[in-house]
């Protein structure tokens, strides 16, 4: 249902208001563009930020590879990504504050997946869907995979799909910069604080009411509305609340490598390993399947990812990196949905006001200005309108029913 009796007039830049229409639980990029397009739809709602580390130094939106590709197996989160693309490609008209020009490094050249004989049919079948919902993908042999890219070792290869538009990346830390820049300069209050607490109370017909933030300092945040965009700490904010969802902080190590042969048009690449590799300035970066699985792990790189072994891997598909050299690694937290590897965007179940954007599984750069936009206008009108993300409402996971997206890398 959409924000009941929102407020009437501006809300001032201050802490201490007896009432936020909208209070958002995390500043992140998913935070962040929520509060922008709750404002740039409704000037006159009060939205407060509430973010316990205004550095990001964890965050998943500093951390993040950021890069955008249609070439996803579920529908939405196709739309999710041609909104996403068309948002950064005229980012500034968006986000500019004073008429200055955002810079985010666009760049497309694509998205390549890689496939042995047995992944074939499943790349073919996402391709399919794909191309039903615009994408435009081109399914390239081996041969034609040699001749496009030369530097590329076509052995074990049965089919490659590359991405012809819309595919590429950026530079997502700026993106989360410039949504918070501008939500700040249409008046969205920036709370900084610790949430120990959310309190409830019931409204009848089976429902709960999120009536308040509770912080570490003891402030108390009254709101219409609340929205969980906590990312990988999302399932943790809410454990006391007993909320199914089954999110966790999922460490992913990324390698910077420096090459000494130019890998010509490369795009991002999938292997049929797994392991994922793109150019980054004039060097590469790449990422592995993790070789540990569990929840909160440190935040530092595991070099374990990338030995002798894997190290092999990597100069078998491109025989010019049996001369790279590791340069540095960095590690950030996918906030990974263990039920479907999908988000989980709109109302949580049980409750009258308490929304979620979170639960991403490594996809969450590039689809958080479509996604924010969506929860913006459930929030505001009662359901998303301008892309239907209610597959990812997160009834599914109460109702036992997984939406998979079949294409996560890492």
């Amino acid at each position: 249902m959409p924000l009941k009796n929102p407020s009437s007039s501006f809300a001032p830049e201050s802490e201490d208001l007896d009432r936020i229409d909208v209070a958002i639980i995390g500043a992140g990029v998913m935070g962040a563009a929520t509060a922008y397009w709750l404002k740039r739809i409704n000037p006159n709602l009060s939205v407060a930020l509430i973010e316990r580390d205004y550095s990001f130094s964890k965050a998943s939106s500093t951390l993040s590879a950021s890069s955008i590709r249609q070439q996803f197996s579920c529908p939405v989160n196709i739309q999710l990504s041609q909104f996403g693309i068309q948002f950064l490609r005229t980012v500034s008209d968006h986000l500019s504050c004073a008429g200055e020009a955002i810079d985010l490094g666009l760049t497309e050249p694509g998205y390549l997946y890689l496939a042995s004989t047995d992944q074939e049919p499943s790349l073919r079948a996402a391709w399919d869907i794909q191309s039903r919902h615009g994408a435009k993908i081109a399914l390239l042999s081996a041969a034609e995979l040699a001749k496009r890219f030369p530097w590329l070792n076509t052995d074990g290869i049965a089919l490659g799909a590359l991405g012809l538009t819309g595919e590429g990346w950026f530079d997502g830390p700026a993106l989360h910069q410039a949504f918070l820049r501008k939500a700040l300069s249409l008046g969205v209050i920036k709370i900084q604080g610790e949430v120990k607490a959310i309190r409830c109370e019931s409204s009848g017909q089976d429902l709960r009411y999120a009536k308040s933030v509770c912080l570490a300092d003891g402030r108390e945040i009254t709101c219409g509305a609340l929205v969980n965009a906590a990312g990988a700490w999302s399932s943790s904010l809410v454990k006391d609340l007993e909320i199914e969802l089954p999110i966790g902080a999922a460490r992913r190590t990324v390698f910077v490598l420096s090459c000494p042969t130019p890998l010509t048009d490369c795009p991002l690449l999938i292997d049929t390993t797994g392991f994922w590799l793109r150019p980054e300035g004039r060097f590469l970066i790449a990422g592995m399947d993790p070789r540990a699985e569990e929840d909160d792990l440190p935040l530092d790189p595991d070099y374990s990812e990338l030995d002798e072994a894997q190290w092999a891997v990597l100069a078998h598909r491109i025989p010019a990196l049996e001369a790279m050299r590791i340069e540095r690694a960095w590690a950030g937290y996918y906030e990974m949905n263990h039920f479907d590897h999908n988000a989980v965007i709109g109302p949580l179940s049980g409750f009258e006001n308490f929304y979620c954007i979170a639960g991403f599984s490594g996809h969450g750069m590039q689809h958080a200005p479509g996604a924010a936009l969506a929860l913006a206008e459930w929030i505001l009108n009662g359901a998303p309108q301008t892309i239907d993300v209610r597959p990812l409402g997160h009834d599914r996971i109460v109702r036992g029913k997984p939406l998979r997206e079949l294409n996560v890398i890492g």
